[in-house]
């Protein structure tokens, strides 16, 4: 079913085209950029040539993947608080005069994180700069809010989907090159993020259009992280592989973090969740499943080509929380 689900039809605003747009979430100002990723084969992992190169890179092996559209930036704290907070969402609306657009039973019926006794951005900042400390089932819950609010199935990526998106078309160890000299242009990461997150989109995009794939935060994928996953497909080509999490640890994360050196960046590197995450929940904030103490950690959105059912869409989602 998770195979079918991930790469299952609603048709976009223009059926007949393929391509970039922009969502606006219903009772906000709040928007963002989808970009139209398309369909393709790529070689997923890293060659044993490669700097830096983890065994859990490889095999390298061919993956065949659908189309789809990807969120140009990571998810915001403009987006998320929006979520995260109902009060939040109701005063935004109430100072546009859309509370009319709030009552929506599905909407309501998405569990919320409560409210935190700090600030989880830690003072990093927020207007522009990505969400983090969310764990992986509270980035799961934001897109199904996400549904609820726009009537549009938006997800995590997977694994493969990431990285395709990430090398967008490139076979080196960044989507601009093997020369890790130029990160700064591309990347926030340890030795130019002056310690902390930065605001989105501030950085070069990948050949794609795509916004800090490598580093600010490294990014949650759907996928459990399996370290020898990758050797089942020696020798074969993996159509819209997926792994579906089956318990609490570890998820996969990928693209490397303002707090990280140039290696965990790379297209390939892989990166698994662990306990230590959210090592002072539930004391802080208040939720052993919401918020997590990894400061590093945020994600984006993907949305199919094709919107599976609203049963195929109702399953996804229950597998993915009930599987937390």
């Amino acid at each position: 079913m998770a195979g079918l689900l991930l790469n299952a039809a609603r048709p976009i605003a223009n059926p007949t085209e393929f391509a970039t747009y922009t969502e606006t979430i219903p009772a906000s100002d709040v928007s963002f950029k989808m970009i139209a990723i398309p369909a393709g084969e790529f070689a997923m992992g890293s060659p044993e040539t490669e700097a830096s190169r983890k065994p859990d890179e490889g095999p390298q092996h061919k993956v065949k993947l659908d189309a789809f559209w990807m969120s140009e930036m990571e998810v915001t704290w403009n987006m998320f608080e929006l979520y995260a907070f109902k009060e939040f969402e109701k005063k935004t609306a109430e100072t546009l005069g859309a509370t009319n657009l709030l009552n929506n039973k599905n909407v309501d019926a998405v569990s919320r994180p409560t409210t935190p006794y700090v600030d989880m951005s830690f003072g990093m900042g927020k207007n522009g700069y990505p969400a983090i400390c969310m764990t992986h089932y509270a980035a799961v819950h934001f897109c199904r809010w996400l549904y609820a609010k726009t009537g549009v199935f938006y997800r995590l990526p997977t694994e493969a989907e990431w990285e395709y998106a990430a090398r967008a078309g490139t076979v080196t160890a960044y989507s601009f090159g093997d020369d890790p000299a130029q990160l700064g242009e591309y990347a926030w990461y340890f030795e130019n993020s002056n310690g902390k997150t930065q605001k989105v989109g501030k950085k070069k995009p990948n050949p794609w259009g795509l916004h800090d794939m490598h580093g600010n935060v490294a990014e949650w994928t759907y996928d459990q992280y399996i370290p020898d996953h990758y050797k089942q497909f020696a020798g074969k080509t993996a159509l819209n592989p997926v792994v579906a999490p089956t318990k609490l640890y570890p998820h996969s994360a990928r693209g490397g973090s303002w707090d990280d050196d140039p290696d965990r960046l790379r297209s390939a590197a892989r990166r698994g969740s662990t306990p230590q995450w959210k090592k002072r929940d539930p004391q802080l904030p208040r939720s052993d499943w919401w918020l997590t103490d990894a400061q590093f950690v945020g994600f984006r959105v993907v949305r199919p080509l094709k919107q599976p059912s609203k049963e195929e869409i109702e399953k996804y989602f229950y597998k993915a929380i009930k599987d937390q």
